[in-house]
Formats: C-alpha cells, structure tokens, sequence
C-alpha cells in the first residue's frame, strides 16, 4: 500500500463536473472548484488578519484544498437536493464519512493515516478557518452561477442558485468579510453589463434582509 492510489484519485475529480445535468455556458470540476475555494479563503483570511483576527493558515489551506475530496466517492450531489431535509443531508455526509474512512484505512501508508483523518474530516465549523471556508465555498457557487446569468442562461436553477448564495454569503457570521463583500465586490457585481439582470436579483435579496 503507497500514497500512489490517493495520488492517481486526484485525477478523478477533473471528472466530476458540477451541478450537472443543467445546461452550463462554462463547466466547472471539482478539483477547480476546491483550487478556487483556497483562493478565496486566502484573500479573505488576509483581510480578517489585516482587521486583527488571528488566522491559523495551515489549518485554513488544509481544510479549503480538502474540503470536497470525498466527492471523489459520491459525485456531486445537486445543493437543492442535499439541503432537501436535514435527514437527507446527515445521511449523506456519514456516507461520504465512512467511505472516506476506509478509503484511508485501505489506500494511504499506516503512518499517514491519522494525519489524513484530520486533514480530510468535514471543514465546515465555528473556527474562524471553518467558517472562511463555508464563506468562500459559497462564494465560489455565486460566482458561478453569476457567470450563467451574465451570459444569459436562462435556467431558473442558475436565479435560485445565485440568490441562496447571495442570501448565505451576507448571513455568514464574519462581519469583516461580509461587509467588504457587500460593499466592495457585490457593487462591482451589480455594475457589470449582464443579459439577465442580477442587479434586480440582488436588491430582491438585499431589500428582504433589510427588512427583517
């Protein structure tokens, strides 16, 4: 047994396109989509620091290039599908918990193993890094499905998409980040020439957080 087999899985998820079955101007795999993720995580990570937040980079890199390794095991599952109850969501995460498991029991090197334990368990959590990394994941599902509408994809899945992300992004419980999204990037957003009008979409959801 070598890392060899983990090595030749990253392979897989080039495959793995996501939201599929919808019609897409641009396809998007998961291996870009983490590589992004990590981006993000960095720009806003800095910002945080730069506003005195003490940022552990290792534990924010590890979990952002990892976060959706195990969709190498279950592909990528449609989001109005995974969030259709909170069953169904649990379900699925301790299936792709298990499998991630024993992915790791049978294929990485006994002395890596519990290195990989922590490194591939689920990212998403009330540090700082979990919380950068579900902001950035998110931003990254608004960013394209921002690119759809731009170019004019008329799939309401894309409107739907845009809007949760959007909603998600601004609810996020980072304050920094969320203020410089909303005041820097969102009013760049709204100002770009798009065949649908996200601008509209955007005041939809910014006049009902306002109102609550």
């Amino acid at each position: 047994m070598g890392i060899h087999k983990f090595f030749t899985s990253l392979n897989d998820l080039e495959r793995i396109f996501r939201a599929p079955g919808r019609f897409k101007f641009e396809e998007h795999n998961v291996a870009a989509h983490s590589w992004k993720v990590s981006q993000y995580a960095m720009f806003f990570g800095t910002l945080e620091e730069m506003n005195g937040a003490k940022v552990n980079w290792k534990s924010l890199y590890e979990k952002t290039i990892n976060h959706d390794f195990a969709e190498v095991f279950i592909g990528d599952i449609k989001t109005p599908v995974k969030h259709a109850s909170i069953e169904l969501k649990q379900m699925l995460a301790h299936v792709e918990e298990k499998m991630m498991e024993n992915f790791i029991k049978e294929e990485i090197p006994t002395e890596f193993q519990e290195i990989f334990s922590m490194r591939m368990k689920e990212g998403k959590d009330n540090t700082l890094e979990g919380r950068l990394l579900e902001f950035s994941d998110k931003l990254d599902q608004f960013y394209e499905s921002f690119a759809e509408l731009k170019r004019g994809n008329t799939d309401k899945e894309f409107v739907i998409m845009y809007q949760q992300a959007l909603k998600n992004l601004l609810k996020m419980p980072l304050p920094v980040s969320v203020r410089y999204f909303r005041n820097e990037i969102l009013s760049d957003v709204i100002k770009e020439d798009t065949q649908i009008n996200v601008a509209a979409l955007t005041h939809e959801i910014l006049n009902k957080l306002n109102k609550k």
